[in-house]
């Protein structure tokens, strides 16, 4: 094989990834566990901080608004290298970026345990956020170039139960920390707790992550700077007036949406381009693929409903009802069980029922959604967490069987070599729904409140019923994907 700048003379241009004749790497099992571990604890740092947020004020005498970028600052940049740390993963090796990625983000939790004051605590929260970035995608392209047909389902499935329990146990287990060693401190102890895992990860990483098959290095060009710029530029612009819907007051920050589509447009424009003479970031034949693109959309809208829940109900449980932080975090337990359970499920099904496994999973998250807000408008305030128990355990159910079986077949089609951009895509997707979801539902439940004279279960109810928009949304989408699908499923699956 002749190796030169930027190319690979092969004629297979899948190098770094298995053929489809090779044995299964034996380690791949070990290998996800490594994976799963990873993105256990970058997916953790997105809730367990929320419940954290009173301590971190006093500890640290925090004025709102550093307060409200310790959580808005993590999600923007976690959202901003998705993409090109995936792509670079894939020309440079994932192991590398996996490790590269631990480090940092072991570096960065550090930081942020032994932060003297509030500005320090949010520059260190940023820079978590890109270790999260870089790591991410790296998960999802190793299940992918690791796994075939129905291991990759199941594979898949413990990936997605570990996106829905640690989304749901982060507050619980933020408030057992600050429990343990109390309101003043314990909140360093929900950063300091990733040193560990980070290191055991580290070591497994170098054990048993395959690393790149081939010695290509691709020249700068191939890693297209301008195109990481234009892209982190535009999604910054849009994840911006999102993550801070409530704490920049006036329209101005809406001027930056605009500002982003067209940035978005200028970046598709030179991907094409560069796509004549270089490898592109993104490859743009990716969206012709119909699975992808329309996986991709429904990931966008779910997530949009699923992060949002979590949001206005914390919201109503610690606010409106007076549970302390642990209540809070134990109420939402049975939809992590349940998201758990039919994750597993559900990544063994999907080779077997397709589409149709999502879109009957969807029609069972909004039913569990409707129920919990006929639950709230039933029952007395203070029956609430036990009412709302039965309706989460089961959009819990449904919620386990759309992740996993999405992304299988959403990136069953893909190539394996370029996983790592395509998962990044798809993961900043969910990172703008998240951030869309909450903005839309947040904006419904304070809206609310303030005309029902503080009638917080009536704020949650209607916020509520935006959640479960999202989610008839992301059916309609699976409804339209699954019309497209003629055949047997993707023999990727």
């Amino acid at each position: 094989m002749r190796v030169r700048c930027g190319r690979v003379s092969s004629p297979d241009a899948r190098t770094t990834d298995h053929r489809v004749d090779d044995p299964p790497d034996p380690r791949r099992w070990k290998a996800l566990g490594v994976c799963l571990m990873a993105g256990f604890i970058t997916l953790l740092d997105v809730s367990i901080v929320t419940v954290a947020l009173p301590s971190i004020r006093t500890g640290l005498d925090a004025g709102a608004g550093a307060v409200q970028w310790i959580v808005a600052g993590y999600a923007l940049s976690f959202g901003l290298l998705l993409v090109p740390a995936g792509r670079v993963g894939d020309a440079r090796g994932r192991r590398l970026l996996f490790m590269t990625g631990l480090v940092l983000f072991a570096l960065a939790s550090a930081l942020c345990g032994v932060a003297p004051n509030p500005a320090w605590l949010v520059a260190a929260r940023l820079l978590q956020g890109l270790a999260g970035g870089i790591l991410a995608p790296q998960v999802a392209a190793l299940i992918q170039q690791l796994f075939r047909g129905a291991e990759r389902g199941r594979a898949f499935g413990m990936y997605s139960a570990v996106i829905g329990v640690s989304t749901a146990v982060g507050p619980v287990l933020g408030g057992v920390i600050i429990a343990a060693f109390g309101a003043e401190q314990g909140w360093r102890w929900i950063f300091f707790v990733n040193l560990p895992v980070c290191l055991v990860a580290v070591v497994l990483a170098a054990r048993y992550l395959p690393g790149p098959r081939d010695t290509a290095r691709p020249c700068a060009r191939d890693l297209d700077p301008f195109g990481v710029v234009l892209l982190g530029a535009g999604v910054g612009l849009l994840l911006v007036p999102l993550v801070q819907e409530r704490q920049w007051s006036g329209p101005g920050k809406w001027l930056l949406v605009p500002a982003a589509f067209v940035l978005l447009a200028l970046f598709v424009q030179w991907e094409r381009r560069h796509a004549r003479r270089a490898q592109p970031l993104v490859d743009l034949g990716l969206f012709r693929l119909t699975s992808y693109t329309l996986g991709s959309l429904l990931m966008l809208a779910y997530f949009a409903g699923f992060t949002s829940i979590f949001f206005v109900f914390t919201l109503y449980l610690q606010a409106g009802l007076g549970y302390s932080a642990l209540l809070a975090g134990l109420s939402v337990t049975p939809f992590a069980l349940g998201s758990a359970l039919a994750a597993v499920l559900s990544g063994r099904l999907v080779a077997r029922y397709g589409r149709t496994l999502v879109v009957v999973a969807l029609v069972v998250v909004a039913l569990g959604l409707c129920l919990v807000i006929l639950a709230v408008a039933a029952v007395p305030q203070h029956a609430v967490g036990l009412a709302v128990a039965g309706p989460l355990l089961l959009a819990g159910l449904g919620g386990g069987a759309v992740i996993a079986p999405n992304q299988t077949l959403t990136l069953a089609a893909v190539p394996p070599a370029q996983g790592g951009s395509a998962a990044g895509v798809l993961q900043t997707g969910q990172r703008i729904g998240s951030a869309v979801g909450i903005a839309a539902a947040g904006a419904v439940f304070f809206a609310r409140l303030a005309t029902t004279d503080d009638d917080w279960a009536a704020a949650f109810r209607y916020s509520l019923g935006v959640s479960v928009g999202f989610v008839v949304l992301a059916l309609l989408v699976a409804l339209a994907d699954l019309r497209t699908r003629r055949g047997p499923t993707p023999s990727g699956v």
